[in-house]
């Protein structure tokens, strides 16, 4: 008998290293920075904050200053009053926001994302209260590794607590925008709030405390489709933070006030700040990253060092891919600015913004819609005259009560049945059964063009020429 070949010994057999495919998550602990960019950063969190918390607050007509009521299907803002009709503001609105992005993203990269956007707002809001309860970075990573015990009890207490009383605060104003605040206010006392409101109140607020308390980074780097395709708005003309890779390497730790060539080394010191400030945890001395949102906490920071080391500010700074590469200066950089993609930009920004500012101008504040009635398209009346039902839809868009005066005319003869004087109220609207008769032998077989007049009496200028068929059988 054979006996089988041995197998391949240990030595020989291949070795396999398991790999994840996930990165693991590393809590990022923001350090706190102040400066220029912070100063900016904070002035935006203070005015987005008081317009978002206060203005559904302000009154205005008797009314909410700004209420978008979807059971009335009207949305007051201020002194206008939108109804469905007016879809397209809200779409132009829309394209206006869209071109506002680009086009500052083409000049000046993602501002939006480090300056305004909601994420951004309530994530620099939480991670205060965090630093205001926890204390600063190293303390809260020293908290955060410690076992439970009752100081780290009562302080996460303290930090959950007050998260989750914004984050309801939030979510009750987001509601009072769409149902009147104070009806909603004396709802929650009184324990009459709605389920919708309820469900919308937590819904919002949860999200509010989830992304802003804890996933913070993660929404902006996992969930946000902004940073996904932010690179194909930027341009080596475009502004973004920047690392200046040929001043600042080789980098390396050195005493205060000595000279980089008295070393060998470039400007960096390598003291970590920039990154340690980074609230998405990247280190941008490693080149334009879709990590970054373009807060400029890096630029305060490096900004910080140099002053202490008393070397010369900007290792670190906002400037363009050209500029770097060619040493420009502001005068050159800012001459860039104005390139092909930002006149087109800003053309057709300037368009719509024009076009929807005149529309809003010349919104008519009364609405006529002229529907026959189907059911009877054409009937004889007494005295062998014939008749078409009308129903009127009389829409008041502002917000003053008005009389109307109608009349028709169009066809030999014709003649109104029914209210002649109607009355709206303000923002409001109101339907009208109108018989209209005409003689037998006025206009042609079939369909005949007339037309409604509604004419406000106070002002004569509030007018509406609607046209409408009449049948003759």
């Amino acid at each position: 008998m054979t006996s089988a070949s041995p197998g391949p010994s240990q030595e020989t057999r291949p070795s396999f290293v398991e790999e994840s495919l996930y990165e693991v998550h590393q809590k990022v602990h923001p350090r706190a920075v102040s400066g220029i960019f912070a100063t900016w950063r904070w002035s935006l969190v203070w005015f987005t904050q008081l317009v978002y918390y206060g203005i559904c607050w302000l009154p205005w007509n008797g009314r909410q200053a700004v209420l978008f009521d979807l059971v009335e299907r009207k949305f007051y803002i201020f002194g206008l009053v939108f109804w469905p009709q007016d879809v397209i503001f809200l779409a132009i609105l829309l394209i206006i926001s869209a071109y506002s992005l680009f086009l500052f993203t083409a000049v000046g990269g993602r501002l939006w994302c480090g300056y305004a956007c909601p994420q951004t707002v309530y994530t620099e809001i939480f991670t205060w209260i965090e630093q205001k309860i926890e204390g600063e970075r190293n303390a809260r990573i020293k908290l955060d590794a410690a076992p439970m015990s009752p100081r780290k009890f009562w302080l996460r207490t303290a930090k959950y607590g007050l998260w989750t009383l914004l984050a309801l605060w939030t979510g009750f104003t987001f509601v009072g925008y769409f149902t009147p605040i104070k009806t909603l206010w004396s709802s929650i006392w009184s324990f009459s709030l709605g389920p919708w409101e309820t469900f919308w109140m937590l819904f919002y607020g949860a999200f509010t405390y989830l992304f802003a308390g804890h996933m913070r980074e993660q929404v902006c780097k996992h969930m946000c489709p902004y940073a996904r395709f932010q690179g194909v708005m930027f341009d080596p003309d475009t502004l973004t933070i920047t690392y200046d890779t040929e001043r600042g390497e080789p980098r390396g730790a050195r005493k205060k006030g000595v000279a980089p060539q008295a070393v060998g080394k470039g400007d960096c010191v390598d003291c970590g700040i920039c990154v340690q400030v980074c609230p998405t945890g990247i280190d941008i001395r490693n080149g334009l990253q879709y990590e970054c949102i373009g807060c400029a906490a890096c630029i305060d920071a490096c900004d910080q060092v140099m002053e202490k080391m008393s070397y010369p500010k900007g290792l670190i700074r906002y400037s363009t891919e050209h500029a770097i590469e060619a040493h420009w200066g502001w005068k050159e950089i800012l001459g860039h600015v104005v390139r092909p993609r930002v006149v087109i930009y800003s053309a057709i920004l300037a368009a719509i913004c024009v076009a929807f500012v005149w529309g809003i101008a010349t919104k008519p504040s009364l609405r006529v819609d002229v529907i026959r009635d189907r059911a009877t398209l054409a009937r004889e009346v007494e005295g062998g005259l014939i008749e078409n039902v009308y129903r009127l839809h009389v829409i008041n868009v502002s917000e003053v009560p008005h009389r109307y005066a109608i009349s028709v005319s169009g066809l030999p003869g014709i003649d109104m049945v029914g209210e002649r004087i109607l009355e709206v109220p303000a923002a409001a609207a109101r339907s009208f059964s109108i018989q209209v008769r005409v003689p037998p032998e006025s206009g042609k077989k079939g369909s005949n063009q007339i037309f409604f007049d509604v004419k406000s009496i106070a002002n004569e200028k509030v007018a509406v020429h609607e046209k409408a068929t009449f049948l003759q059988p």
